[in-house]
């Protein structure tokens, strides 16, 4: 599947500490970060919180004019591996109480974003359809991101241009290397949480589909929601 988990034994550690069987006093943001690392093969990076004080919105990086408060990494140092254990998650995540976790995009798959209703309606073609899908979340910002395979950011211009959609004004983009998205459970800049459309599977975590699969029908989509189409 791509990736490598520690064993047997961790990874029904963690299905039952997600069932609710065994907390053993695990914060739930742990417990979310060693399902990340271990079940599905990514890595976590903790991420700046924001926070409302007077009226305006404040990040906990501590700059006075954050260009993206909540929204971005805090140390990349600090970054927790794929395959890190239930422990080692645990271990790290206590060095940054509090820290949003924010999954760095182009390691083991990119992102192609749209608004919310687009993707709400894509994906909903795309299963009636029978592809193959990777995760898909929804953020407060009215956005909406589905994991593909790596190289999709790079080469999103050539996969337009091949399937037809390469002169549409389309609100579509591709996030790749460098990029971050905020994990669910964490709050995005304040707005909310980030929750799961489609919440990630052994599957589908490791091998995310090719972005040519679900390209066409977001672009659709996506042209179908401008005025006047």
């Amino acid at each position: 599947m791509g990736f490598t988990i520690g064993s047997i034994r961790e990874i029904r550690e963690l299905r039952e500490l997600r069932s609710g069987t065994r907390r053993r006093g695990r914060a739930p943001v742990c417990t979310a970060v060693a399902e990340y690392t271990g079940l599905w093969g990514w890595d976590v990076v903790p991420g700046a919180r924001a926070t409302r004080v007077g009226g305006r919105t404040e990040c906990s990086c501590g700059a006075p004019r954050c260009p993206s408060p909540g929204a971005h990494p805090l140390d990349e140092s600090l970054l927790v591996p794929a395959g890190a254990t239930l422990d080692e998650a645990t271990a790290a995540w206590e060095r940054v109480p509090g820290a949003a976790l924010l999954l760095p995009v182009g390691r083991a798959f990119d992102v192609i974003e749209v608004s919310e209703s687009a993707g709400r309606r894509a994906l909903a073609r795309l299963e009636r359809m029978g592809l193959p899908l990777g995760p898909v979340a929804v953020a407060p910002n009215g956005r909406a991101w589905f994991f593909v395979a790596t190289g999709a950011a790079a080469g999103l211009s050539r996969l337009l241009y091949r399937t037809g959609w390469d002169d549409a004004v389309l609100d579509l983009r591709g996030l790749g290397p460098g990029d971050h998205v905020t994990a669910p459970p964490s709050d995005l800049g304040g707005l909310g949480p980030v929750r799961w459309l489609r919440p990630p599977t052994l599957e589908g975590a490791g091998r995310p589909p090719q972005a040519r699969l679900l390209l066409g029908t977001l672009a659709y989509v996506c042209h179908r929601e401008l005025p006047g189409s």
